[in-house]
C-alpha cells in the first residue's frame, strides 16, 4: 500500500500565492494511477489547509501504519526560520516547522518516506536546529526533495511553480528508466538537468538501501525483451556479428515478386530487436554510424555502458 498527501496552500491573507493549488491538483491526479491506468497513491488532496493544527493532524495520520510508502507534498510558503507557513501564522509562530515533520518521518514504520517541499528556503529541512547543524538527520527509509536550497526562494511562472512542472514532467515520463520505472533519484536527475546554473538549486537528501519507483510508464523496451540481452550477448565483451540478412530491405524484386531473397525472417526479427536497444542506448554498432550500414557490411554491434548495467540485470533475472 502507498499513501500520499498532496497540501497546496494559496491563501495567505497578508501574502497569498497563485500556483500552489494547481500544483497540488495536478500532482494529486497524476499520482493517483500509473501510466497504464492502474491504481498506484492513495491520494488524500487538502487544498488552502487554514490552521497549524490541521496540519499537524493530517501529517500524524499520514505517518501513522506500516505503508508500504507514504508521500508529502506541501506547496505553499516557507519561512527563513525554517517553517511550513500556515494560513493562521502569528508572530514568531508561522506555522509547522519542517523538523516536526522530520520527526513525524523519522519515527514513522512506513517503510519508505518521500518528502516533497515546493516553498522557499525548503532546502533546510533535514537540518538539525538542536544542534544548529547544517548536516541532514535523516532517519531510515526517509527521502527528501526540495525546490530550493536553504538559503533560496522558489519560483513561480504562469501560474505554476517552476519545481513542480518539472516534477510533473518527470512523473509523465521524462524521468523514467528504460523499464519505465519511475524513482525520486531518477525525478531529481531530470529536474537538476533542466535548470541551469543561474536559477533555483533543487536539493537531494536520502537515507535509504533501495529506491521505490513513486509511478510507473509503459516501458520503452518490453521486459520480454530486455531479457534477451543475455542471449544475444554472451559476455559483457562480446560482439554481436551481423550480415546483410539481417536486414529486411535486403531483397530483389521482380514484378513485385521476391526472386532473390537475401534476407531472412529469423534474423530480420532479431535486428529489429537489436535496433530498438540501439534507440535507447543500450547497444551500438561497431565501426560504423548506423546500425543499417553494420549489417550491409557484415560487421558488428555491441553493449554500451548503460547495455551493460541491463545486460548485467537479464543475467541475474532483475526484471
Amino acid at each position: 500500500m502507498k499513501k500520499a498527501l498532496i497540501i497546496g496552500i494559496d491563501e495567505y491573507s497578508n501574502a497569498p500565492l497563485h500556483g500552489c493549488v494547481n500544483d497540488a491538483s495536478a500532482l494529486a491526479e497524476l499520482l493517483k494511477t500509473n501510466g497504464d491506468g492502474a491504481p498506484n497513491f492513495d491520494v488524500s488532496l487538502k487544498l488552502n489547509v487554514k490552521t497549524k493544527s490541521e496540519f499537524l493532524d493530517l501529517l500524524e495520520s499520514l505517518f501513522s501504519g506500516d505503508a508500504d510508502a507514504s508521500l508529502l507534498y506541501f506547496s505553499g510558503h516557507g519561512s527563513e526560520n525554517g517553517h511550513l507557513v500556515t494560513p493562521d501564522y502569528k508572530g514568531k509562530d508561522l506555522g509547522v516547522l519542517m523538523s516536526e515533520v522530520l520527526g513525524y518521518a523519522n519515527n514513522s514504520k512506513c517503510k519508505n518516506k518521500i518528502i516533497i517541499l515546493d516553498c522557499c528556503y525548503s532546502g533546510k529541512f533535514g537540518e538539525s536546529p538542536v544542534i544548529k547543524s547544517n548536516e541532514s538527520t535523516l532517519g531510515e527509509g526517509v527521502t527528501i526533495m526540495t525546490a530550493s536550497s536553504r538559503d533560496e526562494v522558489a519560483m513561480e511562472s504562469n501560474g505554476q511553480g517552476l519545481f513542480t512542472s518539472l516534477f510533473l514532467q518527470g512523473l509523465r515520463g521524462s524521468a523514467a528508466d528504460i523499464t519505465g520505472k519511475i524513482t525520486p533519484a531518477g525525478i531529481y536527475a531530470f529536474i537538476d538537468q533542466s535548470l541551469g546554473a543561474w536559477q533555483q538549486r533543487p536539493v537531494f537528501k536520502t537515507n535509504i538501501s533501495h529506491f521505490i519507483s513513486v509511478r510507473d510508464i509503459e516501458p520503452r523496451v518490453p521486459k520480454s525483451s530486455l531479457r534477451k540481452l543475455g542471449q544475444y550477448f554472451d559476455s559483457p565483451s562480446d560482439e554481436f556479428k551481423l550480415d546483410p540478412s539481417f536486414e529486411f530491405t535486403n531483397s530483389l524484386e521482380y514484378e513485385h515478386e521476391v526472386v532473390e531473397p537475401h534476407a531472412k525472417q529469423e534474423n530480420i526479427n532479431v535486428f529489429k530487436e537489436l535496433q530498438l536497444f540501439e534507440s535507447v542506448g543500450l547497444v551500438e554498432p561497431v565501426n560504423e554510424e548506423h546500425m543499417y550500414f553494420a549489417a550491409m557490411k557484415s560487421k558488428a554491434c555491441k553493449l554500451t555502458a548503460l547495455g551493460l548495467h541491463y545486460w548485467k540485470l537479464s543475467k541475474d533475472i532483475r526484471f
